[in-house]
């Protein structure tokens, strides 16, 4: 199982890595996956992790005090309004249009609401 971890972390942070580069994927998360695999299999693998500049752009305020700032806040905000306007647009089907229209707006209000700022 820890190796299985390992290889999931090693994974998602070049996932990570990459969607810091394309618009297309989303970083935070998978940063938080790698992080949350890394602490469970390799102490080493953690450490490291929580000293790439990656990690410490994108995730570790809020890994470390469960709020993000405001202005980040709005960052992310456009980068998923962007993200999910573009999905929306070449997507055929309505229903599927509106799901994630609601999930746009769900995440938007999640961010704002739901998590404090710093």
């Amino acid at each position: 199982m820890r190796y299985f971890l390992i290889v999931g972390g090693c994974l998602s942070f070049a996932l990570g890595i990459l969607g810091a580069a394309l618009p297309i994927l989303p970083t935070t998360p998978f940063l938080l996956l790698s992080g949350f695999c890394f602490a469970r299999s390799s102490e080493r693998f953690h450490q490291w992790l929580q000293g790439t500049k990656i990690y410490q752009s994108y995730v570790a305020d809020y890994a470390e005090t469960k709020t993000i700032a405001r202005d980040t806040k709005k960052r992310i905000a456009k980068r998923i309004a962007l993200l999910m306007t573009i999905s929306i647009v070449f997507v055929p089907l309505w229903p599927v249009r509106i799901a994630l229209f609601l999930w746009t707006v769900f995440m938007i209000y999640y961010l704002f609401n739901r998590i404090p700022d710093k």
